[in-house]
């Protein structure tokens, strides 16, 4: 890598609990312009008189803008600093999310969503590369479990806070909510977060770019588990997809009932991430998230095997989706410490493929459940248990190939974490 002078460091002045507050608040960008709007949709499709596929395709604008906004940031990010290209985008969320307040029909919404989504990318970017530029190996993980206790309160309180707001105004008062949230950040992000970037590209064009995305694809460590992470966040995207239709439609919870089952079920990832920061006091990331993934994969094949069965035992299906989902507080954090702990200098970049190929597996995981639907367990419980499986057999892969000096030996056993 080519890399410019190096900046001064990062200040020390922040608290570890302030550095959390801030990212976290940065990551949350994207459960909350999910979540927020939700309970919204219907209100959408008869005020601006369209259909329910139309109202859909703006939370579909908002998957694609994230998917695609990622790439930029990254390489953006690495060559002019971390917090130019937050401001931006902030700037960006901040006036789309105005923009989708005012929409006038279902086109102008659409188009909005996208370009929120490519304002709230940043967040979701940087947040993982000044981790990355401040910490390292257990640190980083332990970190990064911090940042899952703000960002994981999102989609407990963003439903029931979308529901209020809908009950004093319109759906349009949820955006503006969202454009408040935006402008709050950009005025306080910028002041409060150091710059953390120590050293910069001298230039950015397709060359120096493709160059360093071989070399990411070529680390072992960085494609096993950037792909452990991506499959166990496919699992994650499959339940967010399927559980309604199974809880409420197979089930007949109601929909106040599902609410709280799904706020159980995030409560359970937020308790697993705080558990790992205190496991990774005496363990490496590589260890913990292995035991992760053992879990998850009973719990997915605990679950097909009861959709197999038809049996419908709703205690049963609640325990191993709970454990599920709580499996990702394990694997979230651990699977992005290793997989960016060697790509410091270009750690804007690695976050950036690294989010960008996780949610695009994640989303087509979320997409087979719905084209399978057909009216049972057996399409969430399937993808849930194969993604599980698959994300068992990526972190095995990255374990047995770990080269010394990463956070594993050779032999799976632990080993001392990279340097920085």
């Amino acid at each position: 890598m080519r890399g410019g002078p190096d900046v001064a460091a990062p200040s020390a002045e922040i608290s570890e609990r302030s550095l959390a507050l801030l990212l976290g608040s940065l990551t949350a960008f994207a459960p909350l312009s999910i979540d927020m709007y939700l309970p919204s949709l219907p209100a959408i499709e008869r005020d601006l008189a369209t259909t329910p596929s139309s109202v859909q395709l703006t939370l579909a604008a908002f998957f694609a803008g994230l998917a695609v906004a990622q790439l930029a940031y990254g390489p953006l990010s690495d060559r002019f600093g971390r917090k130019k290209p937050l401001v931006i985008g902030l700037a960006v969320y901040a006036a789309a999310s105005i923009g989708c307040a005012l929409a006038p029909n279902i086109e102008a919404l659409i188009a909005l969503r996208f370009l929120q989504a490519v304002g709230g990318a940043a967040g979701v970017v940087l947040a993982r590369a000044v981790v990355r530029d401040l910490r390292s190996g257990a640190e980083a993980a332990r970190l990064l479990s911090l940042l899952m206790l703000v960002m994981g309160v999102a989609p407990i309180l963003a439903p029931l806070a979308g529901g209020w707001l809908l009950l004093v105004g319109s759906w349009r008062l949820t955006f503006g909510v969202l454009a408040v949230i935006g402008l709050t950040c950009l005025a306080v992000v910028p002041r409060a977060l150091p710059e953390t970037a120590t050293r910069r590209l001298e230039r950015l064009d397709v060359r120096t770019i493709g160059r360093q995305i071989r070399e990411l694809a070529r680390d072992r460590d960085f494609v096993s588990y950037a792909l452990a992470g991506a499959f166990s966040q496919a699992g994650m995207f499959a339940y967010i997809a399927g559980s309604p239709f199974v809880l409420i439609g197979m089930f007949h919870v109601s929909p106040q009932a599902y609410g709280w089952m799904f706020g159980a079920n995030a409560a359970g990832l937020i308790a697993a991430s705080q558990l790992n920061r205190r496991l990774l006091v005496r363990s490496t990331p590589s260890r913990v998230l292995g035991r992760a993934t053992v879990i998850a994969v009973l719990a997915g094949v605990s679950l097909l095997a009861l959709a197999v069965a038809g049996i419908q035992l709703l205690p049963a299906v609640l325990a191993s989706l709970f454990l599920f989902v709580a499996t990702l507080g394990f694997v979230g954090p651990n699977a992005t410490a290793i997989a960016m702990e060697r790509h410091r200098e270009r750690a804007g970049l690695a976050s950036a493929v690294l989010g960008s190929s996780q949610f695009v597996i994640a989303a087509i995981a979320a997409a087979v459940v719905g084209m399978a639907n057909e009216g049972t367990m057996r399409p969430m419980a399937a993808v849930m248990a194969t993604c599980a499986v698959l994300g068992y057999v990526a972190a095995l892969a990255g374990r047995r190939g770990a080269k010394p000096g990463a956070m594993v030996d050779v032999d799976g056993e632990e080993g001392p974490h990279g340097a920085t």
